[in-house]
């Protein structure tokens, strides 16, 4: 049994902060989807295995002329995915929101329940380490970043993760991006 790492115990208690998770379930709770958990939930289903970040990154590919663009794109992507899934979230073994578990139907757009723990989300690191490798050099910058922001959030939306769970994600993908850009060129 692996022993609770003092950061876990921390992001735990800021989850447990009152207001925080009640504050959020007023806004996820409904069973009948609205429009902005339509939105939430496609976006979510979008993002995973990083296919929407594959998708703009194969869209530079092909307006540059160069291939080799989305091919690194993928292997930094790709290594990403297998610290974040592997490694990281192996030493965490967060436990997911409980509505993860209470609900036994299927979800909307093909999204499926993740078994692998639920710190850090996998989603908002991929997404937040893609939008620091593809906004360098581009004025697309914000661009890429709000869409981050945006997939970050659709994954506390769906309640597929804690609020904290994304902030780690989101803290680690920019750390990976900053580090991935200085050896991958995508421009």
């Amino acid at each position: 049994m692996v022993a609770e790492p003092a950061v876990l115990r921390s992001v735990d208690a800021n989850d447990d902060r009152p207001g925080v998770e009640p504050a959020l379930d007023t806004i996820t709770a409904d069973t009948d989807l609205d429009p902005a958990s339509h939105f939430f939930y496609a976006l979510s289903s979008a993002a995973d295995h990083g296919l929407l970040w594959l998708l703009l990154g194969s869209a530079r590919a092909a307006r540059k002329g160069d291939p080799a663009i989305a091919l690194r794109l993928g292997a930094v992507l790709g290594a990403e995915s297998l610290l974040t899934n592997g490694v990281i979230k192996m030493a965490f073994r967060r436990i997911r929101p409980q509505d993860h578990f209470t609900h036994d139907e299927e979800l909307p757009y093909g999204m499926r329940r993740p078994i692998t723990s639920s710190f850090p989300s996998g989603h908002a690191a991929s997404a937040f380490m893609a939008a620091t490798v593809l906004s360098k050099g581009t004025r697309l910058a914000p661009a890429y970043f709000a869409l981050a922001a945006l997939v970050a959030y659709s994954r506390v939306h769906v309640r597929m993760h804690h609020p904290a769970d994304v902030v780690g994600g989101a803290a680690l993908g920019v750390a990976l991006g900053a580090v991935a850009r200085r050896f991958v060129k995508l421009t």
